[in-house]
């Protein structure tokens, strides 16, 4: 009796290890994401509404929509791949000093 509950404490154990640790790679992979510039197909994939490969001000949220005007390099009113790649990268904030 004793050695199936000593078996069972452990199994849980290291089922709880295994959750903690998958949770936490998934947290970091996050927030690796959240780090990087987003791609030009990411942010098509959260704001292309009309799915035209390009992106409209009515359509860009965010730092994207107060630089609309400096990032549509050709003036017709859409952001395309190649615009978007050469545009002026935001600066970083930085982070807050941590003690």
């Amino acid at each position: 009796m004793k050695n199936s509950t000593l078996k069972l404490a452990l199994s849980m154990g290291v089922v709880g290890i295994l959750t903690s640790c998958n949770l936490k790679a998934q947290q970091r992979d996050r927030n690796s994401d959240e780090r990087e510039p987003p791609t030009f197909e990411k942010l098509l994939k959260k704001m292309d509404k009309d799915e035209d490969g390009k992106l409209s001000k009515a359509e860009v949220k965010g730092p994207l929509k107060n630089d609309f005007d400096k990032v549509d390099l050709n003036e017709d009113g859409y952001i395309n791949k190649e615009e978007f790649k050469k545009a002026p990268k935001p600066k970083r904030q930085g982070r807050p000093n941590r003690k």
